[in-house]
């Protein structure tokens, strides 16, 4: 995990030490916009990191919507787009966005990109993070940025996709992938749910809910896309978990059990946990663990309890623990992520 992130004003340590704030240049996001690109996915980047300052009010991260070739290009409700930049926009940012486009069909049977986006996207400088919003993820694999490595698109189009780019290792029952430096997201809102989570990557927990709570949508989902796939609507009298799921983040530094949370749904503890997975997309235990991990997450940013204490009060019972589901979720220990972005809610707006 990376202690300075482009976009800070300061790293985290220098702020502990009481350091004057550095200069720094916001991280700078590009977002490729392709003919027949749909404006709410284009709209996404500008939305969610725009809602990210430092104290001092100043963004930490500049969006700028370019071209391949720098001319406009057609959207797919009726309009042109007139990009604020062409390809040297692409070559000079730190993160690369690319949303759908629903102007290739080529792309659909594996076909080559055209010469001007595949020239645009060569001249990325190695090192920058790619990303795709829904169906971007085929731009990327007919690159072969995607080759080898796992990523998702919209689990419609997963048949489809797999026949296309055989290489990719699709999974389509998820939200989005983070695979370091290359980053994929399911169909249309799922790219917010990504830009969150890398807002949550550079800047923490409580900068990712700030922009949230700006963007005025949940700071994660619960589950994945195959809460989303077809399958038949329940009956109007049929019985939820929501009731439980509310009552659990309550309760979450409490040892809750299984038949606790089917007696508050008041189900039995079969139809329980049949309907949290069609619900949520995921068993009980997991998302529990995902709950009392983003709370541990948030307690070692805002506060200065020992680690022991966070855990406890997470419901992750002792630090060992909190370490080894740290370690297994993020790659990083509590002590690191504390030290990365520590600084307390007043670092940023």
């Amino acid at each position: 995990m990376r202690s300075d992130v482009p976009g800070t004003d300061t790293p985290a340590a220098d702020r502990r030490a009481g350091k004057p704030a550095r200069a720094v240049r916001p991280h700078r996001v590009a977002v490729l916009a392709l003919p027949g690109v749909p404006p709410f996915e284009l709209g996404i980047p500008s939305r969610v990191f725009g809602s990210v300052e430092n104290a001092a009010g100043r963004p930490l991260y500049e969006v700028t919507v370019c071209t391949a070739d720098g001319a406009s290009v057609p959207s797919d409700a009726g309009f042109t787009v007139q990009p604020a930049a062409g390809p040297e926009a692409l070559a000079e940012a730190d993160t690369v966005i690319v949303p759908p486009t629903h102007a290739m069909p080529e792309l659909a049977r594996g076909g080559p990109l055209p010469p001007e986006v595949r020239a645009a996207i060569a001249g990325i400088r190695p090192g920058t993070r790619l990303v795709s919003i829904c169906t971007g993820s085929y731009v990327l694999a007919a690159a072969g940025l995607l080759d080898g490595r796992p990523a998702t698109t919209h689990w419609n189009l997963a048949p489809e996709f797999r026949r296309a780019f055989p290489r990719v290792k699709l999974d389509e029952d998820v939200l989005f992938v983070d695979d370091g430096d290359v980053l994929t997201s399911a169909g249309v809102a799922a790219g917010v749910d990504l830009c969150l989570h890398m807002i949550r990557r550079d800047h923490g927990a409580a900068a990712a809910n700030h922009a949230a709570r700006m963007c005025v949508v949940p700071p994660w989902r619960d589950g994945g896309q195959a809460q989303f796939i077809d399958r038949p609507v329940p009956e109007p009298t049929q019985a939820s978990t929501t009731a439980a799921r509310a009552w659990a983040l309550e309760h979450l530094a409490e040892p809750l059990t299984l038949a606790q949370l089917a007696e508050q749904a008041r189900m039995s503890l079969r139809s329980f946990t049949r309907r949290f997975r069609d619900e949520v997309g995921m068993t009980p235990v997991q998302w529990l663990t995902a709950q009392r991990l983003e709370h541990a997450k948030q307690l070692l940013e805002t506060t200065d309890l020992p680690i022991d204490l966070v855990a406890l009060r997470a419901g992750l019972g002792s630090g060992n623990s909190l370490r080894a589901h740290m370690r297994s979720a993020f790659g990083t220990s509590p002590a690191a992520y504390r030290r990365t972005f520590g600084a307390g809610p007043a670092a940023l707006r």
